[in-house]
């Protein structure tokens, strides 16, 4: 055979070759096809849109191309088949996406909120419970037998954890009972606070007992020269001395140790130092203050005009 007549051969052999997917399908193969149509679709995943377009592409193809072209369009089409649906699903994916992220930001978003809103609305710690008046007032009346100086409303409303309101009411009930029962001993304000004292009527029998000589009393000399200060105060060194008539420093110096009088700044004119009563001296005697303390009216004698000229 020349060759002439093999390339004929060939070409005649390729144009009447016929791609699988275009051959005729056998007579049997109908009956399945319209049963499979009509019946209910087999179980298994659902075709795809893409094998879809892959089998419209294939059928499309000529049927006189060669095997390469057919190999080729294949490809073709499902590439371009591929790249559509990637496109699609990537087109919903990002939706989705910013979606999901929206969702998340939101969540994140009202989760801050809400924590913010927890700590700026957390509960307030429960007030303490409220004692009645018999409790109140034995609470009171416990704590003033302890303390060794007089103590004052705030703190006890403090310690009892109770409205300072109640607290100098109750003091003022429990001062008037101790009074009107008649007991050895009562209840009153002392430098700023409240404090129990023994009555003064039964001051002979408390001083028989604590007393019995055992304290150093103050000296004539301190205890005028404490009057002068309490009555005078603030006052300086030289002038209690003109009070009194007599050098005092030594007198003064025992009373600062024994911490019933302090300094309390100096005199503009002179610099000398000014000394006033402290709060112990009003503690020891029971006083608030010293306007609490009694008038000399009644204990300066009468001719006190003629001694004060006699002196002059």
């Amino acid at each position: 055979m020349s060759s002439d007549e093999r390339r004929d051969s060939l070409a005649d052999q390729a144009a009447a070759w016929v791609p699988p997917w275009q051959r005729p399908t056998a007579p049997s193969a109908a009956p399945e096809t319209e049963d499979l149509g009509n019946s209910a679709p087999p179980e298994g995943p659902e075709p795809t849109k893409i094998s879809g377009d892959i089998e419209g592409a294939a059928e499309s193809a000529a049927p006189d191309a060669p095997v390469e072209a057919g190999g080729s369009g294949e490809a073709g089409g499902s590439g371009e088949t591929g790249e559509s649906g990637e496109g699609r699903e990537s087109g919903e994916g990002p939706g989705v996406g910013e979606t999901g992220g929206g969702e998340g930001k939101g969540g994140r978003g009202s989760s801050a909120k809400g924590s913010a809103g927890r700590r700026r609305g957390a509960p307030a710690p429960e007030p303490p419970p409220e004692l009645d008046d018999t409790e109140l007032r034995g609470a009171l009346e416990a704590i003033l037998l302890v303390v060794d100086e007089p103590v004052s409303e705030l703190i006890l409303a403090q310690v009892l954890e109770q409205p300072a309101e109640r607290i100098g009411p109750m003091l003022d009930e429990i001062a008037a009972g101790y009074t009107a029962a008649g007991h050895g001993f009562e209840l009153r304000r002392a430098a700023g606070g409240w404090r129990l004292y023994t009555r003064p009527e039964y001051a002979t029998y408390v001083e028989r007992f604590v007393l019995d000589g055992q304290s150093v009393r103050l000296t004539q000399a301190a205890l005028e020269t404490l009057a002068v200060i309490a009555y005078k105060q603030p006052v300086t060194r030289s002038r209690i001395s003109a009070i009194r008539g007599v050098n005092c420093d030594g007198v003064i110096r025992t009373l600062v140790s024994r911490g019933l009088v302090e300094e309390c700044g100096t005199e503009p004119d002179s610099g000398a130092f000014l000394y006033r009563t402290t709060t112990m001296f009003l503690e020891k005697l029971g006083l608030n203050s010293v306007d609490d303390l009694p008038p000399l009216a009644p204990f300066l004698p009468d001719d006190v005009e003629e001694l004060a000229d006699a002196t002059r």
